[in-house]
C-alpha cells in the first residue's frame, strides 16, 4: 500500500465549500480500482484545517487518479480556498498487512 496524508488549511469562509468539495471527491475517488480508502477528516479544535487520508493500492495509483475527472474537477474547485499550498506526506503500511486493507 501507497499511504497519503494531505494536509490542507482552509480559509475560515470556505470550510463548508471545501467540505463539501472534498467529500464529493472522495465519494468517486473509492470508486477507483486503485484506491483502497479515502477519508476525509477535519481537525476538532480548528475546523479550517483537514487531512485527507488517501490509501492507494500501488505507488503507481496516485498518478492514475489524478488523471480523473473528479479529481481535476476538485483540484480547481479548492485551488483559492487554502491559506496556504496543500501538504503531502508520504507513508507505507506497517499493519495491517496489505490484505487487511481490503
Amino acid at each position: 500500500m501507497f499511504i497519503v496524508f494531505v494536509h490542507v488549511h482552509v480559509k475560515p469562509e470556505c470550510v463548508e465549500a471545501f467540505k463539501e468539495a472534498s467529500i464529493e471527491n472522495a465519494r468517486q475517488s473509492i470508486q477507483e480500482p486503485g484506491i483502497a480508502r479515502f477519508d476525509v477528516i477535519q481537525q476538532m479544535d480548528d475546523p479550517a484545517r483537514f487531512v485527507l487520508i488517501e490509501v492507494y493500492r500501488t505507488s503507481e495509483d496516485p498518478a492514475k487518479h489524478k488523471e480523473t475527472a473528479h479529481y481535476q474537477k476538485w483540484r480547481d474547485t479548492v485551488a483559492e480556498m487554502m491559506v496556504e499550498p496543500r501538504q503531502g506526506v508520504k507513508y507505507v503500511n506497517a499493519f495491517p498487512d496489505d490484505q487487511g486493507w481490503g
